[in-house]
């Protein structure tokens, strides 16, 4: 009798349902896997893994190859764990995820290999909550860890995403988003098997190419990042997108110069996705009307958030939906992650009917034991003429004392902007300990593979630049 799962039980009626219908194409419109050769391809490579004990973890690390669909069904039938890798990931980064994980094999390149990894360092026990996937998640350290998610978890993910974002099988998602991400996964893989939504999926991330692989393919939705949108808009002699009816955007928030100026160009709406590694989605903005940076809509479709502290201005919220993962490993932060709710290190704040990111906890910057929060000392540089992005950030004091930080900023500005005015601006209307001691002019700000920004980095980037200007 074979195993019984949700995920492959909701494969089997997807293939019972399209069969023959073109799965998977690649970014000019060709099919390169249909419903019935993805089954034929997961029975083949299930064969290949009899050597693996069940709860074992197998790496897959092959970037947004074909054959993902087939090695996730192949590995829930052996009652494997799979633990995608993104195919940038260096060597020795991959070794420590690996034998933190426990993983006894990988699979790389084409998927042609499958690798047992040798005198694996450890082999975690699940008990009953055995998970069907580890998604990995570095939280607010560089330290790798994952989330525990059952096939149960994983499916109420995919069905909450669907029905929220009004995508079915007569859709066609345009994947360049990394399916070893939360986003991929949860948005492109999850959608193919559990609701018979067919892919493109590209590898090719270059902002023209994306645009012409919309416009061959006749993709109806893109799920895309802001770092994507952006570029988008300087591009020259854009093809048209007929069929191009929903653009959703998650990975960094959205600001709203990005959102309006690719609305003017393409006469589409941005619809920001807000989620968690720990949990998929949370919110949307289901009206694509996004007026304020970092505006994420209203919970989704099957979650709660609770406001933690409604007094003030910005909290954290504790998420519950049933696509809540079980835990990390290795234990950390169980009062994070735990019992089907999720506390987020995001600070959100209310905005008309949804609400919107404004920060980190990690981000607020502690000057002489007083909090300064960046998003306030941004927003107020963004209303000074020529700036178009600022990033606020901590650095260590001088002196090094412990958690004493202060304030500095990253801006992009018009070539006329320069930091004495833009300091000048800041003492006119800021608390003394909320201005900048300097502001680092750039061309543009440093962006992850992601499109997110990184506080962190830039303290790290400008922790030894020059001594601030004299005191004004």
């Amino acid at each position: 009798m074979k195993y019984s799962d949700p995920l492959v039980d909701a494969w089997q009626r997807t293939l019972r349902r399209l069969k023959d219908a073109p799965a998977i194409f690649d970014a000019r419109g060709r099919v390169l896997r249909s419903f019935s050769t993805i089954e034929e391809r997961a029975g083949e490579l299930e064969s290949r893994l009899d050597g693996l004990d069940p709860g074992g973890v197998i790496a897959v690390q092959i970037g947004n190859h074909r054959d993902w669909p087939a090695i996730l069904i192949a590995c829930l039938r052996r009652k494997l764990v799979v633990l995608p890798l993104e195919d940038s990931m260096g060597e020795r980064r991959r070794d420590a995820v690996l034998e933190i994980c426990g993983a006894g094999a990988i699979v790389l390149a084409d998927a042609a290999d499958i690798l047992p990894i040798p005198q694996a360092a450890r082999r975690w026990s699940w008990g009953h909550a055995r998970p069907s996937l580890l998604k990995l998640t570095s939280g607010t350290t560089a330290a790798p860890r994952a989330v525990r998610f059952r096939s149960e978890q994983l499916l109420a993910d995919c069905h909450q995403i669907c029905e929220t974002m009004g995508i079915g099988e007569a859709d066609l998602n345009f994947g360049v988003i990394p399916v070893s991400h939360s986003y991929g996964f949860g948005n492109l893989l999850l959608p193919l098997i559990a609701r018979g939504v067919p892919t493109v999926l590209s590898r090719d991330r270059t902002p023209r190419a994306i645009l012409a692989g919309l416009a061959c393919t006749g993709a109806t939705v893109f799920p895309g990042m802001p770092v994507f949108y952006q570029a988008f808009c300087e591009v020259d002699e854009v093809p048209a997108l007929p069929r191009l009816r929903l653009c959703i955007s998650a990975g960094a928030p959205l600001s709203a110069s990005v959102a309006i100026r690719f609305h003017e160009r393409f006469r589409l709406k941005i619809h920001s996705f807000y989620g968690a590694s720990e949990c998929g989605g949370i919110c949307y903005d289901r009206e694509g009307t996004c007026n304020e940076d970092g505006f994420v809509g209203q919970p989704m479709k099957g979650v709660r958030v609770k406001v933690l502290d409604p007094s003030a201005p910005a909290s954290q919220i504790q998420v519950r939906s049933a696509a809540v993962g079980d835990g990390y490993i290795p234990d950390a932060d169980a009062a994070k992650l735990i019992a089907g709710k999720f506390v987020p290190d995001d600070l959100l704040a209310r905005a008309g009917r949804g609400f919107r990111v404004v920060g980190r906890v990690s981000d607020v910057i502690n000057v002489a034991g007083k909090k300064v929060n960046p998003a306030e000392v941004e927003a107020h540089l963004l209303r000074f003429d020529g700036v178009r992005q600022a990033v606020v950030f901590g650095r260590p004091t001088a002196a090094g004392a412990l958690r004493n930080e202060e304030v500095a900023a990253a801006v992009v500005a018009d070539p006329k902007v320069n930091e004495r005015e833009l300091l000048q601006y800041c003492h006119r209307a800021l608390s003394p300990w909320q201005v900048p001691k300097r502001i680092f002019l750039l061309q543009s700000i440093p962006t992850s593979e992601r499109g997110k920004i990184s506080r962190r980095d830039l303290a790290l980037r400008f922790s030894k630049t020059c001594v601030p200007l004299q005191s004004l």
